[in-house]
């Protein structure tokens, strides 16, 4: 096969790969985000704390995370059906993806969110905050550094398994690769498409930990503490406010 006749079957593989993709990572970090906070808000010592809930939520959350990607496409078919309309193409890829990596991401976001200071939270409750606001001025905030390296690591993880839902029809490059690669013999075409797919992760990898250190140095985790002390310093002493009185 000619470069010519390769080029625009790679062309629409890339493009149907970044729309998978790009679209599963959406609905992930959608479904995926208050999903993690919830785990640590209902944990033992959180603001919501509901024992029941959280191992609840966390067994669901653990059964969908061991469920093979390739076993999940096959069990989800009829939803996928019922979503989309059919079960081939890159439309009804879409749907196990990101059923798949919602878990997966909600578990990198309460991980992350763990690992904001108690002091900040316990800051804003001091100062009247319910926890909505200790949720979007403390944790969201403070972990954006970690989101960032989180949503990575699934665009990356979704890329792995974008090419395995090629095996059944979703096309992209994983396709490409089974397709025309293995099925036809075409070793040149199959070993172009992992050098794509390396420079695709890689550039994608670059830039997550780019924006990550971008954040981190321009606040990060110790961004809000001193607004904090700021409006902790403006609120009268009991001394002063006698002494006015």
């Amino acid at each position: 096969m000619t470069w010519t006749e390769m080029q625009p079957l790679l062309s629409q593989a890339c493009w149907d790969t970044l729309y998978m993709v790009g679209w599963s990572t959406l609905i992930a970090v959608v479904g995926g985000l208050p999903l993690g906070i919830l785990l640590v808000l209902t944990d033992k010592g959180g603001l919501l704390q509901n024992v029941v809930a959280n191992k609840l939520i966390g067994q669901i959350v653990n059964i969908a995370r061991s469920m093979p990607f390739i076993i999940l496409m096959v069990a989800l078919m009829s939803f996928t059906r019922w979503v989309t309309g059919t079960t081939i193409g890159r439309e009804a890829a879409i749907v196990p993806l990101a059923i798949g990596a919602i878990p997966f991401f909600a578990r990198l976001v309460e991980t992350a969110v763990r690992e904001v200071d108690g002091g900040l939270v316990e800051a804003v409750q001091s100062m009247g905050g319910n926890t909505w606001t200790v949720v979007r001025k403390v944790l969201v905030p403070e972990s954006l550094p970690s989101l960032i390296s989180s949503t990575t690591t699934t665009v990356v993880a979704l890329i792995g398994y974008s090419a395995m839902a090629g095996t059944v029809g979703a096309g992209g490059l994983g396709d490409i690769a089974i397709r025309y690669g293995y099925q036809r013999f075409e070793s040149q075409l199959m070993w172009i498409t992992v050098a794509i797919l390396a420079v695709v992760i890689s550039v994608i990898q670059f830039a997550g930990d780019l924006a990550a250190r971008s954040l981190h140095r321009r606040g990060g985790r110790s961004g809000p503490a001193p607004r904090l002390r700021l409006l902790k310093a403006k609120e009268p002493a009991p001394a002063e406010v006698g002494e006015v009185a």
